[in-house]
Order: structure tokens, then sequence, then C-alpha cells
């Protein structure tokens, strides 16, 4: 039986944080290995170009920190294709014969698109490709024929609009070439980590991330500075859990539940310091960051090696977006000389 198809990937702005691990990396690598999918992973290059176009250094360097952030989690390049966006030709024009299927009212409507381009300030002043994201979106995962997308569930309405893109598709032009995709999501509560700075997202650009990349000392540095309750200020005094960040994070990264409830409780009638959890939190994200971080330091001694893996696998997704644009072709009558 034919393996279901995943696409997934990141921008290439910056290295990856333990947000992304926990919104979809490690749902991508448990995906992976269970052997039932043959996934797609995407360093979004030209995506990451919409709001960065003025600056493409950035996305230059930061092609390989993806790539080594990739590996690092486990993403195993004999197992699932990892690629280049802006090395797939047919992936830009899909867009544009998908161009033509979308209003710029719909575009405007989507609430993944109109959040971000208020967090990114735009205002009136918001680029053409930006705004066309989706659609892009759309052909980067109906060129791999893609029916598994993980993502976190910020996504959905990208998914959304990229079945309403296949849907339409295959009814104007009477086919069934665009397969809809659907979404894998974490598990509800994880999808999202909050900043450091208890915002209501992990971001790059805001500047309160933890890294896949940070050595320990950082890691503990940036747990030590962690929001949590600002009323607890003495360690008798009672504390509140909810809104608090170090109590989020040990939900998500602590396998010992018992333990985490017992903190909760401990905090809440008072008598345990904010120094002691996040000291203790500091050693759970240890116990999954380390091994995450020595295996990014080996790779980051074959760097040649690791950008002959990113050529392969563009090939290799070259040959698979090709076949689809040409029965994309065919579907709309635009394959005048096929021999």
């Amino acid at each position: 039986m034919a393996k279901k198809v995943i696409l997934t990937g990141d921008r290439p702005t910056g290295k990856l944080h333990v947000g992304h691990y926990i919104g979809s990396l490690k749902n991508r690598v448990m995906l992976q290995n269970s052997g039932e999918y043959q996934p797609y992973i995407m360093i979004a290059d030209t995506q990451a170009l919409t709001d960065n176009a003025r600056d493409p250094e950035k996305i230059r360097n930061s092609l390989i920190q993806v790539a080594l952030d990739y590996l690092a989690v486990g993403i195993d390049p004999e197992k699932s294709t990892i690629f280049v966006q802006s090395q797939i030709s047919a992936l830009f024009e899909l867009t544009a014969y998908y161009m033509d299927l979308v209003t710029v009212s719909r575009l405007e409507r989507n609430p993944t698109v109109k959040a971000e381009i208020k967090q990114k300030n735009f205002n009136d002043s918001i680029p053409v490709g930006f705004l066309n994201y989706p659609v892009s979106q759309a052909a980067d995962i109906t060129a791999f024929k893609a029916t598994l997308v993980p993502v976190g569930d910020d996504q959905e309405p990208m998914l959304e609009q990229a079945r309403e893109i296949v849907r339409t598709f295959n009814r104007v032009y009477d086919c069934n070439v665009l397969v809809e995709p659907e979404g894998y999501f974490p598990e509800k509560g994880q999808g999202r980590l909050p900043g450091l700075d208890g915002n209501a997202k992990m971001s790059k650009s805001l500047g309160n991330a933890i890294y896949l990349s940070d050595d320990s000392e950082t890691v503990q540095k940036k747990v030590m500075s962690m929001y949590t309750d600002p009323n607890h200020i003495h360690v008798e005094d009672p504390g509140k859990v909810e809104g608090n960040t170090v109590f989020t994070y040990l939900d998500i990264f602590d396998p010992d539940k018992n333990k985490v409830a017992q903190l909760k409780e401990d905090y809440q009638k008072g008598g345990l310091g904010d120094v002691k959890i996040k000291r203790y939190l500091n050693e759970v994200l240890e116990n999954e960051l380390a091994p995450i971080r020595q295996r990014r330091a080996e790779y980051e001694q074959k760097q040649d090696e690791v950008y002959e893996m990113l050529i392969e696998g563009s090939e290799k997704a070259n040959q698979v977006a090709n076949q689809t644009l040409s029965e994309v072709r065919d579907a709309i009558g635009l394959n005048y000389f096929k021999r």
C-alpha cells in the first residue's frame, strides 16, 4: 500500500525554537518514524522573502541553520525529503494558476494573514507576495499531493484556504488532479508555547524564545528570567498557576504529570518559590534539549554534507512537483505541444 504523503516546512528567518519543536517538529519526527508516511519537508525561503525581500542575506544565512535544526531533532533525510522552496520552479507556476481562482477579498479575510499583517505593522503597505502566500502554500501542498500537513493550530485557516483552492480547481476544470489536505495538530493545549515574557506567542521577532541551538547556560538564564505570577513576591505567598509561564512549560515538557500536579498544589498554597520551580523546569528542558544540542553540534562540523543533502532533496522534490504541474497543465488545457 502506498504511503500517505506529508508536506510541511518552516521559513528560514532565523534558528528554530522550542515553540517550533512542540508545535510541529516533534510530530514530524514521530510521523516520519512510523513508516506509514512519505514526508516532504520544505525550507520556505521564497515565502520568507515575502516580508524580508530587502534583507535576503537574512534568508541565506538562516537556510543552513534551519537545516541543522531539522537534523538535530531527528528528521532523517533517508526517510524524509528535505528541500528548498526556491529550487522547485513548478511551485511558482502552480501559484500563478491558483491565483486566478482566489479573490483579493478572500485573502484579506484569512484570519492567519490578518493576524500576521497586524503583528508586522504593514498597515496599508502589504506586499502582494505576503497577501498571496496562502495561495503559495496551497501550491506547495498540492504539488506533492500531500494528504497530511503537520502544523501548529494557528494554521488551520491556511489549510482551509488550500482545500477551497483544490475544490475550486477540480470543479472548474472537471478533474480530480488535486488532493485535499488535512492538518495534523499537536495535542490540545500543546500547540503553542507562550514567550518567556508571558506573551501569547513565542516568536523569533519578539526575542522571547528558547532556541534549539541555545547552550545549557543560555537556556538556564532564559528560564530564570521567565514570567511567573507578579504577585507571588515572597515564598510563603500563595501563587497563581494560570498564566504562569513556568507551569505552562512544565505541563508540556515534563512527562511526570503527578510531579507537576504536586508542584502546582504547593505553589498555590504558598511555600514554593519561583526560583525552585524554575530550576526544576531547567532540568526538565535540559533532558529534552541536550541530545538535540549534541546532534546539532555534530552536523555543524559537516555543513558540506548538509548542503549536499539539500541539493539531493530538491532534485527529488522537483521530479514530483513537475509531474503534478504536467497534470495541472493537462487539466487546464495548456500542454499545447505535448508529444
